[in-house]
């Protein structure tokens, strides 16, 4: 699949030319001529002999950037002087920061917020300890937490590493759901250490969002979490991934008139995403499902399954398939790949029942060109932007959030999940739906306020509410004010 310029790989070049004759288009035909686009051209200092213009370029990858910065100095008369990387430039500094909500004015505001008003607030919740989801930043404080083992598409690559991912998600959680996250990079990759670590750092937190850890340890590092803790543990890249894929799913089955008990659903991958996604369909009434890995369709009769798999061999492929994925997709009605790329062809599509559903989510390159599956499949999703529908967790993991925080939850299960996920495909309207809108836009202004709402009612309804503090109220809030907790003091 051909690669287009693109906004990540944008970068802007600084350069002189002389004030007069063609060198301004010289640029412009340069960098088209290169297979590049030039986003915007602005001239920034003008003399009578010379012009500095900042050239914005989108290219398709770093060396082709190069390749284009190296077209234009070989433009008679340019001079190349910075070139800045886009990208790197928005991460300078990082790109989250801890700010104040009340201003240290004087005195008198020292003496409340820190010492000696502090004492008080802090002796408070040493009375009761529910009093924290009140008076400090717990109540919609979250943890994301990684050991850098899994980021994105770049494998293990360590906790630094992984730390401009961690706060790219935090930055999401404050700009969808106002939710203040804080990135928890640890250098282990031990899971006792991580569970262990994790356990100490909870109590200022009201949730837990892990992010980017391996599977198979993934798994055992959250069930024990949520087996530990009293808050929400939800790792993204598997649940947050199987909401969206759900939400997707539904709309797409709306849209080919099938119903998800009757489709026979085919998946490629059985790490962390896809045995979430797995669940969560099986939950939401996928009665015929197949999964394939690596080494081919999993069956019981593989000798080497390991727990994760023996689950998926025990819990999918009633009717025994054995074979490749290839074989597995012949006359199905659904295919989600969270595999690798380029596993399918046109022909393996094509031989899918009629008005199939590909969702091809490997990233970059998915398991098929989607250019290609559309030709046959009714409807196509990826995980990219450049596709109509992607499937992005960032549609769910701010609403999810919201809705566990507003309750006050000690957990997630899969019916808050599935809640999340009727909630996000009902933001797509009837009249809206077609196969190229099966699921809105990450900027749609009702996505993340609808998922949280419906996750709330779902946590609430599971007697997730956190409404568990003894019946007294909070001392110092007013309106709740206990007046015999102050001395008289007569003059």
């Amino acid at each position: 699949m051909a690669t287009v310029p693109s906004v990540s790989n944008s970068i802007t070049v600084r350069l002189e030319v002389p004030a007069t004759g063609n060198a301004v288009s010289s640029i412009t035909t340069a960098v088209e001529s290169s297979g590049g686009s030039v986003t915007g051209l602005d001239v920034t200092a003008s003399g009578l002999e010379a012009l500095r213009i900042d050239v914005t370029v989108a290219a398709a990858s770093v060396a082709h950037g190069e390749e284009i910065v190296e077209k234009l100095r070989a433009i008679d008369g340019v001079v190349i002087g910075k070139v800045s990387d886009r990208t790197f430039l928005m991460h300078l500094g990082g790109k989250i920061e801890m700010s104040s909500k009340l201003p240290i004015r004087n005195r008198d505001d020292l003496s409340m917020i820190y010492t000696p008003g502090v004492a008080r607030v802090c002796m408070a919740i040493a009375e009761n300890p529910e009093d924290a989801r009140r008076l400090t930043i717990k109540r919609n404080s979250v943890a994301v937490v990684t050991d850098g083992s899994a980021v994105l598409g770049l494998g293990n690559i360590g906790p630094m590493a992984a730390l401009p991912v961690m706060e790219g998600k935090a930055a999401l959680f404050k700009r969808f759901a106002n939710i203040d996250a804080w990135p928890i990079c640890l250098d282990t990759q031990d899971s006792d250490e991580i569970v262990a670590i994790v356990k100490a750092i909870a109590p200022g937190f009201a949730g837990i969002n892990l992010e980017d850890i391996s599977a198979p340890r993934c798994f055992e590092i959250e069930a024990r979490l949520r087996e530990a803790l009293d808050i929400p543990v939800f790792h993204d890249d598997q649940h947050g991934t199987a909401i969206v894929v759900l939400a997707a799913l539904t709309n797409a089955l709306k849209v080919v008139g099938k119903d998800i008990a009757d489709v026979r659903v085919v998946m490629s991958g059985a790490g962390a995403a896809g045995t979430a996604i797995l669940k969560l369909l099986l939950d939401a009434g996928v009665e015929h499902a197949t999964v394939a890995d690596v080494h081919g369709v999993v069956h019981s009769g593989r000798e080497d399954l390991n727990e994760s798999l023996r689950w998926i061999a025990e819990h999918t492929n009633r009717s025994g398939r054995t074979g490749s994925l290839k074989e597995a997709v012949r006359d199905a009605d659904v295919f989600i790949g969270v595999s690798a790329p380029n596993v399918l062809d046109g022909d393996d599509i094509a031989s899918m029942a009629d008005n199939a559903i590909v969702f091809a989510l490997a990233n970059p390159d998915p398991e098929v060109d989607p250019a290609v599956a559309r030709q046959t499949a009714a409807v196509v999703a990826t995980g990219r932007s450049d596709f109509p529908n992607q499937i992005n967790n960032v549609l769910v993991f701010p609403g999810v959030f919201r809705g566990l925080l507003d309750a006050q939850s000690r957990t997630v299960n899969s019916e808050m999940m599935i809640a999340a996920a009727r909630a996000l495909a009902a933001t797509v309207l009837d009249d809206q739906l077609n196969p190229n809108y099966i699921i809105p836009s990450v900027f749609h202004p009702d996505v993340a306020k609808t998922v949280a709402a419906a996750v709330r009612e779902a946590a609430l309804a599971a007697g997730g509410s956190g409404d568990r503090a003894p019946d007294r109220p909070t001392p110092g809030i007013v309106g709740t004010l206990d007046t015999a907790a102050f001395p008289v003091v007569r003059l």
